[in-house]
Protein backbone atom coordinates (compact mmCIF):
# COMPACT_ATOMS: atom_id res chain seq x y z
CA UNK A 1 0.00 0.00 0.00
CA UNK A 2 0.92 3.59 -0.65
CA UNK A 3 0.73 6.20 1.89
CA UNK A 4 1.08 9.95 0.87
CA UNK A 5 1.86 11.50 3.74
CA UNK A 6 2.04 15.77 3.79
CA UNK A 7 3.38 17.68 6.94
CA UNK A 8 2.13 21.15 7.63
CA UNK A 9 4.72 22.85 9.79
CA UNK A 10 3.29 25.47 11.85
CA UNK A 11 5.29 25.31 15.16
CA UNK A 12 8.01 27.11 16.68
CA UNK A 13 9.05 24.17 18.29
CA UNK A 14 12.26 23.29 16.60
CA UNK A 15 13.12 19.85 18.02
CA UNK A 16 10.31 17.42 15.38
CA UNK A 17 10.45 13.92 14.56
CA UNK A 18 11.87 13.58 10.68
CA UNK A 19 9.01 13.49 7.90
CA UNK A 20 10.47 9.81 7.42
CA UNK A 21 9.50 9.10 10.89
CA UNK A 22 6.02 10.32 10.52
CA UNK A 23 5.94 8.09 7.58
CA UNK A 24 7.14 5.25 9.26
CA UNK A 25 4.63 5.27 12.88
CA UNK A 26 1.58 6.71 9.93
CA UNK A 27 2.12 3.70 7.72
CA UNK A 28 2.45 1.09 10.34
CA UNK A 29 -1.11 2.27 11.73
CA UNK A 30 -2.48 1.64 8.56
CA UNK A 31 -5.02 -1.48 9.58
CA UNK A 32 -7.98 -1.13 7.49
CA UNK A 33 -6.92 0.13 3.86
CA UNK A 34 -5.52 -2.08 1.07
CA UNK A 35 -5.36 0.95 -1.41
CA UNK A 36 -3.05 4.49 -1.41
CA UNK A 37 -3.71 6.45 0.94
CA UNK A 38 -3.25 9.92 1.76
CA UNK A 39 -3.31 11.85 4.76
CA UNK A 40 -1.74 15.62 6.11
CA UNK A 41 -0.15 16.04 9.41
CA UNK A 42 -0.30 19.28 10.45
CA UNK A 43 1.91 20.39 13.66
CA UNK A 44 0.85 23.51 15.65
CA UNK A 45 1.21 24.91 18.81
CA UNK A 46 -1.35 25.93 21.68
CA UNK A 47 -3.07 28.63 20.05
CA UNK A 48 -4.23 26.77 17.29
CA UNK A 49 -4.83 23.37 19.04
CA UNK A 50 -6.73 25.49 21.23
CA UNK A 51 -8.95 27.19 18.95
CA UNK A 52 -9.70 23.87 17.22
CA UNK A 53 -9.95 21.79 20.16
CA UNK A 54 -12.96 24.85 21.56
CA UNK A 55 -14.48 25.03 17.89
CA UNK A 56 -14.78 20.95 16.76
CA UNK A 57 -15.21 19.35 20.28
CA UNK A 58 -16.20 22.23 22.59
CA UNK A 59 -12.83 21.68 24.64
CA UNK A 60 -11.54 25.20 25.41
CA UNK A 61 -7.87 23.98 26.03
CA UNK A 62 -4.79 22.55 23.52
CA UNK A 63 -4.73 18.97 23.40
CA UNK A 64 -2.68 16.56 21.94
CA UNK A 65 -3.63 15.08 18.94
CA UNK A 66 -6.98 15.91 17.36
CA UNK A 67 -8.06 13.67 14.12
CA UNK A 68 -10.53 14.75 11.02
CA UNK A 69 -11.69 12.36 9.17
CA UNK A 70 -12.15 13.04 5.57
CA UNK A 71 -15.05 10.78 4.07
CA UNK A 72 -15.93 11.78 -0.05
CA UNK A 73 -19.36 12.26 -1.28
CA UNK A 74 -19.74 8.60 -3.11
CA UNK A 75 -19.40 10.35 -6.54
CA UNK A 76 -15.82 11.86 -5.48
CA UNK A 77 -13.25 9.25 -5.72
CA UNK A 78 -10.31 10.09 -3.22
CA UNK A 79 -8.06 8.72 -0.88
CA UNK A 80 -7.71 11.26 1.50
CA UNK A 81 -8.35 9.43 5.07
CA UNK A 82 -7.79 13.15 6.77
CA UNK A 83 -5.88 15.17 8.69
CA UNK A 84 -3.64 14.88 11.82
CA UNK A 85 -3.44 18.12 14.38
CA UNK A 86 -0.59 17.60 16.92
CA UNK A 87 0.15 19.98 19.27
CA UNK A 88 4.06 20.03 19.70
CA UNK A 89 4.65 21.85 23.13
CA UNK A 90 1.36 19.73 24.77
CA UNK A 91 3.64 16.48 23.40
CA UNK A 92 6.64 17.46 24.62
CA UNK A 93 5.12 18.15 27.76
CA UNK A 94 2.84 14.90 28.39
CA UNK A 95 6.58 13.04 27.23
CA UNK A 96 8.54 14.82 30.10
CA UNK A 97 5.51 14.39 32.53
CA UNK A 98 5.01 10.84 31.72
CA UNK A 99 9.29 9.94 32.14
CA UNK A 100 8.76 8.66 28.79
CA UNK A 101 10.71 9.82 25.47
CA UNK A 102 9.86 12.32 23.22
CA UNK A 103 9.80 10.79 20.43
CA UNK A 104 7.86 7.47 21.74
CA UNK A 105 5.23 10.13 22.71
CA UNK A 106 5.26 11.79 19.24
CA UNK A 107 5.06 8.02 17.74
CA UNK A 108 1.92 7.33 20.23
CA UNK A 109 0.06 10.31 19.27
CA UNK A 110 0.74 9.88 15.61
CA UNK A 111 -0.31 6.13 15.64
CA UNK A 112 -3.29 7.18 18.09
CA UNK A 113 -5.04 9.43 15.50
CA UNK A 114 -4.04 7.14 12.74
CA UNK A 115 -6.35 4.74 14.36
CA UNK A 116 -9.21 7.66 14.78
CA UNK A 117 -9.20 8.30 11.45
CA UNK A 118 -9.90 4.71 10.23
CA UNK A 119 -12.59 5.06 12.78
CA UNK A 120 -11.27 3.41 16.18
CA UNK A 121 -12.32 5.25 19.17
CA UNK A 122 -12.00 4.97 23.06
CA UNK A 123 -15.82 6.71 24.07
CA UNK A 124 -16.44 3.43 25.71
CA UNK A 125 -14.47 0.82 27.74
CA UNK A 126 -14.84 -2.08 24.95
CA UNK A 127 -13.82 0.68 22.11
CA UNK A 128 -10.98 1.65 24.23
CA UNK A 129 -9.80 -1.82 25.16
CA UNK A 130 -9.62 -2.64 21.68
CA UNK A 131 -8.16 0.67 20.59
CA UNK A 132 -5.54 0.25 22.95
CA UNK A 133 -4.43 -2.75 22.49
CA UNK A 134 -4.18 -1.89 18.35
CA UNK A 135 -1.97 0.75 19.64
CA UNK A 136 0.25 -1.35 21.57
CA UNK A 137 0.52 -3.89 19.18
CA UNK A 138 1.67 -1.34 16.42
CA UNK A 139 4.37 0.56 18.77
CA UNK A 140 5.78 -2.37 19.92
CA UNK A 141 6.25 -3.11 16.30
CA UNK A 142 8.08 -0.19 15.61
CA UNK A 143 10.01 -0.55 18.41
CA UNK A 144 8.66 1.22 21.50
CA UNK A 145 7.20 0.25 24.47
CA UNK A 146 3.64 0.17 25.85
CA UNK A 147 2.82 3.47 25.83
CA UNK A 148 -0.07 2.81 28.80
CA UNK A 149 2.53 1.71 31.00
CA UNK A 150 4.40 3.84 33.08
CA UNK A 151 8.12 4.34 32.36
CA UNK A 152 11.00 5.80 32.71
CA UNK A 153 13.07 7.63 30.33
Amino acid sequence: MHLEIEIQNATETVDLPSKEAFIQWAQAALVKRTEAAEVVIRLVDETESRALNRDYRGKDRPTNVLSFPFEAPPQVPSNLLGDLVICAPVVIREAEAQNKSALSHWAHMTVHGMLHLQGFDHLDENEAEVMETRERQILCGLGFSDPYEESSL
